[in-house]
């Protein structure tokens, strides 16, 4: 979603890394880039002035223009304006057992998704999650849930019968609590734009379960629309928090920057992906670092934790110390890898790699890699030198791809294997010398 912003911010503060000396001249002509390119990614206009503002303030002082990096100080200085801006403090939930969570917002924001990708979440974090359909008008929202709960073991309750909301959510609690549930999530209806109907009904639900916590699920998608719906419902029911979808599409990001700022409410968690697994607790540091283009690794090391198995992962760095790595090896490694995320979003945590656009195709051209390899035989692949032409005649229409790719593959990956023995032989300028004619070839095909 940033990567337009962190461009723009990146080439407004490039000159200023490398300043000796700030002055008002140089300074303002960076920050009016800033600006602009706040405004660009859809911020509110008073939020995108009041940033710049005390900026400009803070860069004033004389601990930063007697400071023996100036420019970098200017830096950090917009990045902890930048988090104070997405919201300072704690980002978790209440404490409170059992807690009552309602999910509230508008048609096509991904209330049901999220309320199931939550669940999800706290039951790996040791809660007893429970999710209650509280979506009557349409029929398809309640098959959706029953799916996801079922998908990820949830506890759940749906009436199909009675269009009766809150006694719905009434019912469902006394449910919950009887299979010791500990957190209860209510997925509610939404409309397309706010009406009095919705707003009331709500509230109602709202006066029956009495929840801890009220959660709008806000598209992240709409820009300051986000901010108007946020209002909205703050005002009608007193928000304790914001989850923000879609930040995996092509939106600007000005919902990110400026919904706290104008709510007051705290974004608490993010939708990254369609998938139940993508879905994070929001931490404002971590993405002003990703928006500066300074990476997030403390994000990257806790999926990688998540995601990759320990001992596997032991296993294939000591085959490829030993330079022992077959296609078996290599197809294993990709999928490790998948785990994490898109490759996108994994660049966008690596410091310095957020504005690196991969092509458009690369997660098809991984597809594609997959597929080759499943086509072979296991010989085939633990011993790809048996590779003849008719053999990868055949690979190739199994997978579906031309016979030149299947050499392409075959050809990057043997120059990977040479890479493994120089390393296994210390020859490490030879190893660079290969990297960098990989890279000029195209490099590895994932």
């Amino acid at each position: 979603m940033f990567e337009s912003l962190t461009e723009k911010l990146s080439g407004a503060l490039r000159n200023l890394r490398g300043v000796g000396t700030l002055s008002e001249a140089n300074m303002a002509d960076a920050l009016k880039e800033v600006r602009a390119a706040l405004l660009a990614a859809d911020v509110h206009f008073k939020v995108a002035r009041e940033f710049i503002d005390r900026v400009q303030l803070a860069c004033m002082g004389q601990n930063v223009l007697k400071s023996v990096t100036p420019g970098q100080q200017v830096v950090k200085i917009i990045h902890d304006e930048l988090v104070k801006l997405l919201g300072e403090g704690s980002t978790e939930l209440g404490q409170k057992r059992p807690l009552k969570v309602l999910m509230v917002g508008l048609h096509g924001s991904g209330k049901t998704t999220s309320t199931a990708k939550l669940g999800k979440l706290l039951k790996k974090k040791g809660a007893r999650p429970f999710v209650v359909a509280c979506d009557v008008y349409r029929p398809a929202a309640i098959d959706q849930l029953e799916i996801l709960a079922k998908q990820e073991e949830l506890g759940l309750y749906a009436d199909r019968t009675s269009k009766d909301v809150p006694a719905i959510g009434a019912t469902a609690l006394d449910i919950a609590l009887q299979q010791n549930a500990d957190v209860i999530l209510f997925d509610t209806a939404g409309r397309l734009q706010i009406d009095a109907e919705l707003i009331e009904e709500v509230k109602k639900l709202h006066a029956r379960i009495q929840p801890d916590e009220v959660l709008l699920v806000a598209d992240g998608a709409l820009g300051q629309e986000a901010v108007n719906v946020a209002k909205a419902f703050h005002e009608a029911l007193g928000l304790t928090g914001l989850i923000l979808t879609k930040l995996d599409g092509d939106a600007r990001g000005g919902a990110a920057l400026s919904i706290k700022s104008v709510t007051g409410v705290p974004i608490k968690f993010i939708g990254t992906g369609e998938k139940t697994a993508d879905f994070e607790v929001f931490y404002p540091d971590r993405l002003a670092s990703r928006i500066l283009g300074m990476g997030d690794v403390v994000s990257l090391v806790e999926k990688a934790q998540e995601n990759i198995d320990q001992k596997e992962a032991e296993r294939m760095a000591e085959k490829m110390r030993k330079a022992d790595f077959n296609l078996e090896d290599f197809l294993a490694q990709m999928q490790q890898v998948k785990k994490m995320g898109s490759m996108q979003s994994i660049m966008g945590m690596m410091p310095g790699m957020s504005g690196v656009q991969l092509p458009d195709d690369s997660e098809k051209q991984m597809a594609r890699t997959e597929a080759i390899i499943y086509s072979m035989t296991l010989q085939e692949r633990r011993k790809p030198q048996i590779l003849n032409g008719n053999r990868r005649i055949r690979i190739a229409k199994g997978a579906g791809v031309k016979v030149v790719e299947v050499n392409q593959l075959l050809k990057q990956f043997e120059q990977m294997q040479k890479m493994m023995k120089m390393m296994k032989g210390g020859g490490a300028k030879k190893m660079m010398r290969q990297m960098e004619q990989m890279k000029g070839r195209g490099g590895m095909p994932f």
